[in-house]
């Protein structure tokens, strides 16, 4: 059996891979596990738990819940809100755990389980086994006054608006934004948020049913915020996924604006404000080369992690730098946030807009987005990728023939025999027909 705990939780199909019983377990287990390592010594274990919205996370946070106060521990629900509103309340109501029901960006059928400790941050690795390890096991339950409690926490929404209010380094006004919720956990606090911050909201993806989460919309589908942005005359449009920790972007025009140029425009404006620690932004080695260039051209070193936000975390946290992220829009700082923000993003985003009076697309244009092509090789010994010799020397050819104009790199799946082959070229015909002639070495040399 694999490890249960990926790189974001505990995910799969709801009320097959992930039941009530398993989240259950599972919250059982993490109450006994935190109460071993002294984190609830002296006081009554509280935690936060909430949710996307998703119809399963009815009853999954109805069992998470359950465990946890089985358990001992107050509880206090939130309710459907952000992932990061979870993180952010779990620190500021100063409770020892957080639990967060979502898949994400994942289609409605998935859900999640994702814990956060003291803080609102991740558990680390060896904490996850050690819950893993315990699920099952015979304990000492509580009984009469020791058992947990459970409440409503109503002001929730409120404080974690307020606080992104708080970080806010320039008000909206003046500018009209269309959002996309994805029919998920920012449905409501998202426009609230934009239009205390002066912006003239419009808003699409904002009727979820518990079944149309990232259904058409959000910021996996963003075929309507581009059309609504165009048909509103907006000046920009933000979209967030189902769980709201990411944020992408449309400009006027209906262009999209990918994550790594949002890292891009953030760092220019935090560098120019002094708070871009040791002048570095971290980005993950699926990052585009254009926006590696485009930071070497303004004195931005960039540091490269592996894909996840997790990797990006790690990266900041070593060495103490202020700004990190993903090309999916996953944009972690560290300074306001234990995980990534969307709607943290996707504001600081406009108010760099509104700061420069300069368009969303005059502000993405620092950085050119070379052509990028990712073939998936499967049925192939994924293992052997780094080893076998016609691989490798293929891959280096490539390289110098590309030179500084382009990149590639070949990257094992985590949970298929497959692997990935990302060229980027300065035109895509050209990344096209390297991915495609490294992809035939791949699939010629280590076919199963």
């Amino acid at each position: 059996m694999g490890r249960l705990f990926g790189t974001d939780g505990v995910r799969g199909l709801a009320n097959r891979d992930i039941t009530a019983e398993l989240a259950l377990d599972l919250s059982v287990a993490a109450a006994h596990v935190l109460a071993d390592s002294g984190e609830f010594a002296g006081h009554r274990p509280r935690a936060i738990v909430g949710s996307d919205g998703r119809a399963s996370g009815e009853f999954l946070a109805a069992a998470v819940i359950a465990g946890l106060a089985s358990a001992g521990v107050d509880v206090y629900s939130v309710g459907v809100l952000p992932t990061p509103a979870v993180a952010f309340l779990t620190a500021d109501t100063g409770a020892d755990l957080g639990v967060m029901l979502s898949a994400s960006h994942n289609p409605m059928p998935d859900n999640g389980i994702k814990f956060f400790a003291r803080g609102g941050h991740k558990l680390a690795d060896e904490v996850e086994d050690a819950i893993e390890r315990r699920m099952g096991e015979d304990w000492d339950r509580p009984t009469g006054a020791a058992v947990g409690r459970v409440k409503r926490l109503a002001d929730g929404p409120e404080r974690y608006i307020a606080h992104l209010l708080r970080v806010l380094p320039h008000r909206l006004d003046g500018l009209r934004i269309v959002i996309d919720a994805a029919h998920g956990a920012a449905s409501e606090v998202a426009p609230e948020l934009f239009r205390r911050a002066g912006a003239d909201v419009a808003v699409i993806g904002a009727h979820p049913d518990g079944l149309n989460i990232n259904d058409g919309y959000g910021s996996t589908h963003l075929e309507n915020l581009r059309l609504a942005v165009v048909d509103r005359r907006a000046d920009l449009g933000i979209a967030n996924d189902g769980d709201a920790d990411r944020c992408l972007a449309v400009d006027a025009a209906g262009e999209v604006v990918d994550g790594d140029q949002i890292m891009a425009i953030l760092a220019l404006a935090m560098q120019e404000r002094g708070e871009l620690a040791e002048s570095t932004l971290v980005a993950t080695v699926m990052s585009n080369l254009g926006l590696i260039l485009a930071m070497e051209k303004h004195g931005v070193a960039v540091r490269q992690s592996a894909v996840g936000d997790r990797y990006v975390l790690e990266e900041l946290r070593e060495g103490g730098f202020s700004l990190g992220g993903e090309q999916s829009g996953h944009v972690i700082l560290p300074a306001h946030g234990t995980t990534g923000d969307g709607l943290l993003t996707g504001l600081l985003l406009a108010a760099q807009v509104a700061a420069t009076r300069r368009t969303l697309a005059e502000l993405a244009a620092v950085m050119t987005r070379l052509p990028q092509v990712l073939v998936n090789v499967r049925g192939v010994d994924k293992d052997a990728v780094d080893d076998d010799v016609a691989v490798q020397s293929a891959v280096a050819k490539a390289a110098a023939d590309l030179g500084a104009t382009g990149r590639v790199l070949l990257r094992k799946s985590g949970t298929e025999p497959l692997v990935r082959v990302m060229v980027e070229a300065p035109t895509q015909a050209r990344a096209a027909a390297v991915a495609q002639r490294l992809a035939e070495v791949v699939r010629t040399s280590l076919s199963l």
